[in-house]
């Protein structure tokens, strides 16, 4: 298969960090679609990474140091991301053969464009509503395809990687990404938006790529329970309290899950918190559009099994109760530690900040929240903020955002280094507390997170 990317065909594609989330699910679908794909990244040796590996390496990707060597005479184009440098040696490789140098979202535009998808937007909760609208279309028989940011767990146990699968339909679903501005380029069929909050962009610059990728969506959906999506035109409306398109009769959320009640229909979610009601109805509203019949969906969604790192629930055998969460701006971290509230009195969070550009930008939101979020007996780990490498200002710390915060009724630590923190958890944490782990793009997190569950006995019965 030739893909054609802005009007070039590619039939042997190079992706520069292929063990990124974006990067190895297109990685993945090209080579099911029968396009030659090599890679390199630069933890291409890492114990935490050998899954992935060995992964991409059984679809038929050829994986390589990030040094140059994978650039070959068969190597039509270099795919990079917005997170690649300029002084990559494979895009110095590739300049040296006159390679054409192809942004990721090029490459997911030019599969948008064969194929009638449904793009998920919003500053939270992509991840989970791509993972239920796939699942939903999937289990109502309608095959589609999956291009997502994050595993689904009912992919891994088929020994994918889980980010991304290839349908026999038509239908693709994909999320699309404002962090980088880049979903503007998709032209899907249906474009469906959760929400907005300041994360990578300000709440205006969002907005305005929101609206342009509503302009150029055949069919739209928006939350009419976000006021800042008020002014987004869109086709079609969802909602859990406000008058809408697509209106639940009835909500309730507990430490079981998500209950959903519309047209005397049920709809029950093994997840907890009023975030996932919401990001219900929106895959609900998506499904039923897409002709998927309310009892069918009634039997599909307590089967549900989720995404990994979104609120992954722990029950150790010593009592302390354990959750693994992506949660990563300021409004996904209110919503984990609230639906955590649900599992547990006490909350001890651990939060691991990604990049010091991030950091920066979401430094008086940071103290707003934290302030507010936190009882007077609850614990605030800041951990020291991820570095993924290359040249960064390094120009705020954890300890930074601790002093933002003056003088406060909970107990905040920073760490040196995060494994100091196992010590001081087996001896401040109690039978009946939640532990909660939250951080981005660190392949790292998950293994740190199983030290904790294992630090308290391994998972319970």
């Amino acid at each position: 298969m030739s893909l054609s990317i802005n009007g070039l065909p590619v039939g042997d594609l190079h992706f520069v960090g292929i063990f990124g989330s974006g990067m190895s699910a297109l990685a993945q679908f090209l080579r099911w679609k029968g396009v030659s794909v090599s890679g390199s990244d630069r933890l291409l040796h890492h114990q935490e990474t050998a899954a992935t590996c060995t992964l991409l390496s059984s679809t038929g990707c050829a994986l390589f140091a990030q040094d140059g060597s994978g650039i070959s005479d068969h190597t039509d184009a270099l795919c990079i991301s917005s997170a690649i440098e300029a002084d990559n040696p494979d895009i110095a490789a590739a300049l040296a053969r006159s390679l054409p140098i192809i942004h990721r979202s090029d490459v997911l535009a030019a599969i948008v464009n064969e194929y009638r998808t449904i793009s998920v937007a919003g500053t939270s909760g992509k991840s989970t509503v791509t993972a239920m609208i796939f699942e939903f279309l999937s289990a109502c028989g309608k095959s589609p395809s999956l291009i997502s940011g994050a595993a689904l767990k009912r992919l891994e146990r088929q020994s994918l990687i889980g980010n991304a699968f290839c349908g026999t339909s038509d239908l693709l679903v994909i999320e699309a990404d404002e962090s980088d501005g880049s979903l503007v380029k998709y032209e899907p069929s249906i474009s469906l938006f959760l929400n907005v909050s300041k994360d990578h962009k300000s709440i205006s610059e969002v907005t305005s790529l929101f609206g342009q990728l509503a302009r150029q969506s055949e069919q739209s959906i928006r939350n009419a329970d976000d006021p800042l999506l008020a002014d987004l035109a869109t086709t079609r409306t969802f909602s859990l309290y406000a008058p809408s398109d697509w209106r639940p009769d009835r909500v309730a959320s507990a430490k079981e899950g998500c209950l959903l009640i519309r047209n005397d229909v049920e709809y029950r979610l093994p997840l907890p918190g009023i975030h996932n009601l919401s990001n219900l109805a929106a895959a609900l509203s998506v499904a039923e559009l897409l002709g998927c019949p309310p009892q069918q969906l009634h039997t599909i969604t307590p089967t549900f099994e989720g995404v990994a790192r979104r609120f992954t629930v722990t029950e150790t055998v010593l009592g302390i109760t354990v959750v693994d969460d992506f949660a990563h701006n300021p409004a996904k971290i209110r919503a984990a530690v609230t639906a955590a509230r649900t599992l547990a009195p006490r909350i001890i969070a651990l939060y691991q900040p990604h990049g010091f550009g991030p950091t920066c930008f979401l430094r008086e939101e940071y103290r707003s929240l934290f302030s507010s979020l936190f009882f007077d007996h609850d614990v605030l780990c800041l951990l020291p903020i991820y570095y993924a490498g290359g040249t960064v200002t390094k120009n705020i710390s954890s300890d930074d955002l601790k002093n933002d915060l003056g003088t406060v009724p909970f107990s905040v630590v920073t760490p040196e280094f995060r494994e100091d923190l196992l010590p001081i958890l087996k001896e401040m944490a109690q039978p009946g507390d939640c532990i909660i782990v939250m951080g981005a793009r660190d392949p790292s997190l998950p293994s740190f997170t199983k030290s904790i569950i294992e630090l308290f006995g391994g998972p319970g019965k």
